[in-house]
């Protein structure tokens, strides 16, 4: 059973940074493309970003240059560094497999106040 448990949301200013993460039970995050998504008020769930199995990464033009994907193995964990942040990244994030194939967890609120 799969499991996707998301963590690190909160509350924060414009400019400031958050480290989300995204800890995965009855999936192997190395063996899989993962991803972040988010889903923002009134908005519909939008993908961030996504590695690949060979650490390749690809990002929304919209956190290009200030947000970074990166995944434990160790821990079977992915990663979401989100620096600079704006008020329009708020909204709740999720994680899941490139092609959302895998039950939603609960996501993680992240609000950014201006």
């Amino acid at each position: 059973q799969v499991q996707l448990v998301e963590s690190g949301g909160g509350l924060v200013q414009a400019g400031g940074s958050l480290r989300l993460s995204c800890a995965a039970s009855g999936i192997t995050v190395s063996s899989n493309l993962m991803a972040w998504y988010r889903q923002g008020p009134g908005k519909q769930r939008e993908l961030v970003a996504w590695i690949s199995i060979n650490d390749n990464t690809n990002y929304a033009d919209s956190v290009k240059g200030r947000f970074t994907i990166s995944r434990d193995n160790t821990k079977n964990t992915v990663h979401l560094q989100m620096n600079s942040l704006k008020p329009e990244d708020t909204a709740v994030y999720y994680c899941n497999d490139l092609f959302a194939r895998r039950p939603w967890g609960q996501g993680t609120q992240v609000t950014v106040s201006s």
